[in-house]
C-alpha cells in the first residue's frame, strides 16, 4: 500500500531519535550518559499524584470527558492566567490538550490553508516546521545569529514577510537556546504583528523556568491590541514535571479554539481524564515544588555552564530559562576532523557514550543541544568524557 505523500516529507523528531538509540544503548548495559530529552528529571509532586489517586477512587476518571477539557480544569487554566498573566478570558477561550504538543498541531489544522506562510525564528522546536507541513503550511525560516542571542528582529520580519504571511511563531524561553525576548523586543513584534495581521501563537511552555534575576514577560500582555492578536500555547509538562501526564492547553479568540475544539473532537475525543483531574491541582494548589524545581535547574545552570563552556572549540551562550545549552561547536568540528555535526554527535555516542542531539534537526547544523535536566553528577561526567573525546580526536585530526 502506498505511504501518503504528506507522510514521506514528514522528518522524525531528533529529539525522540536520540532518546531512543540512548535508551537502547542502555537496555545493552552500556554505560551511557543521555543529555537528549527536554523532560525534568523530578517525579511528578505529590499533591498531584494524589489528586490523580482521589479521581480514580472516586470514578471520575471512569468517563468521556468533553472534547475541550472539563470544565474545571478550562477554570483552573483561566485562574492560572488571571494570576501570572494578569489577563481575563473565560473558559470558551480555553481548550485542554494531550500534550502542548497538540495543541500547536489542532492550531495549524485549525487555521492553516494550502500555502499559507508561518515564520519560524531559527533555531526552532523540532516539530513547528513539520506540523506547519502536516496542515499544508508553509514554513518560512529565519536564521537568528547567535551573536544577537538568537532572537528575530522587526526588519528581518518584515523582509520575510508576504501577502500570504499568516502566522509568527514565538517561543520565549526558547527551546532549544534558553534566549528570553524583552518586554521591549516583544513590543516591537507585537506591534509589527497586529500592523501586518498576523497571528502570533506564543510558546509560553518554559515562562516559569527562568533564572539568575531573568524574567519572562507573556507577548499577550502588552496591549489589548496584541493580546487579540495572540494564542497562547502552554502546558503543565515542564514547570510541574508531568511530561507523561500528556496535558497542554491553548488560550486565545474563541472562533479559533472552537474550531481546535471540532478538530480535537473527531480526533482524540478528549484528553485523558486521570490527567486532567491531576492538572487542576498542579495549577491551583501549592506551587512550592515548582519554585523547588526552577531552583534546582538554575543551580545546575550554574555550575555546569563554565563546564561546558570551556571545551575546546564551543561557543556558548548562557541561556536565561529553559534547561538546554545550546553551543556553536564549528570549531570543535574542526578540530576533530569532521565536517558534519551528526556525525560528531554520532560518534561521541558511540565511542564516549554520551547522548546529546543535533543542532540540524532545529535548523542549525553547527550546534548541539545539550539538556541539563538531570542530575549534576551524571552533568559532569559527561563534560569530561567530552573533553577526552575532543582531545583524542584532535590529535588524530592533527596527524
Amino acid at each position: 500500500m502506498d505511504i501518503s505523500r504528506r507522510a514521506q516529507k514528514l522528518e522524525p523528531s531528533v529529539t525522540l531519535a536520540a532518546a531512543a538509540k540512548a535508551n537502547a544503548l542502555k537496555a545493552e548495559g552500556k554505560d551511557i550518559l543521555s543529555l537528549t530529552v527536554g523532560e525534568p528529571d523530578f517525579t511528578t509532586p505529590k499533591n498531584i499524584q494524589q489528586a490523580a489517586i482521589n479521581a480514580i477512587k472516586s470514578g471520575k476518571a471512569s468517563y468521556y470527558t468533553p472534547s475541550a477539557g472539563i470544565k474545571e480544569l478550562r477554570e483552573a487554566v483561566v485562574k492560572h492566567i488571571e494570576t501570572y498573566y494578569q489577563l481575563r478570558y473565560q473558559t470558551k477561550n480555553v481548550i485542554i490538550t494531550d500534550g502542548a504538543k497538540f495543541a500547536l498541531y489542532l492550531l495549524f489544522q485549525a487555521v492553516l490553508n494550502p500555502n499559507d506562510e508561518v515564520i519560524i525564528p531559527v533555531p526552532y522546536w523540532v516539530s513547528y516546521g513539520e506540523q506547519v507541513k502536516l496542515a499544508e503550511g508553509v514554513p518560512v525560516f529565519i536564521s537568528c545569529a547567535q551573536e544577537k542571542e538568537f532572537k528575530v528582529t522587526v526588519e528581518q520580519l518584515e523582509e520575510a514577510k508576504t501577502e500570504k504571511t499568516k502566522l509568527l511563531i514565538l517561543n520565549s524561553p526558547s527551546n532549544p537556546t534558553g534566549m528570553i525576548y524583552s518586554e521591549a523586543e516583544l513590543r516591537k513584534i507585537g506591534e509589527w504583528a497586529v500592523l501586518n495581521n498576523v497571528l502570533i501563537v506564543s510558546d509560553d511552555i518554559y515562562g516559569r523556568l527562568v533564572y539568575n534575576g531573568a524574567d519572562f514577560t507573556p507577548i499577550a500582555t502588552l496591549s489589548e491590541a496584541i493580546q487579540k492578536q495572540t494564542i497562547i500555547i502552554n502546558g503543565v509538562s515542564k514547570s510541574y514535571a508531568m511530561t507523561g501526564w500528556r496535558i497542554g492547553y491553548a488560550v486565545g479568540a474563541e472562533a479559533i479554539i472552537s474550531a481546535m475544539n471540532d478538530i480535537a473532537s473527531q480526533s482524540t475525543s478528549n484528553p485523558t481524564a486521570v490527567s486532567q483531574y491531576a492538572a487542576i491541582e498542579a495549577l491551583v494548589g501549592e506551587q512550592d515544588t515548582v519554585e523547588f524545581m526552577r531552583q534546582a535547574f538554575e543551580a545546575r545552570l550554574n555550575e555546569i555552564y563554565p563546564l561546558f563552556a570551556a571545551l575546546p572549540g564551543f561557543k556558548l551562550e548562557k541561556p536565561h530559562g529553559a534547561f538546554y545549552l545550546f553551543p556553536n561547536i564549528k570549531e570543535t568540528l574542526t578540530m576533530c576532523g569532521y565536517t558534519d555535526v551528526t556525525k560528531w554527535v554520532d560518534d561521541l555516542l558511540a565511542e564516549a557514550q554520551v547522548a546529546l542531539v543535533t543542532g540540524a534537526g532545529f535548523g542549525a547544523p553547527e550546534n548541539i543541544r545539550i539538556s541539563y535536566a538531570t542530575d549534576l553528577e551524571t552533568l559532569k561526567e559527561a563534560a569530561k568524557r567530552m573533553a577526552l573525546f575532543i582531545e583524542k580526536k584532535s590529535t588524530r585530526a592533527i596527524f
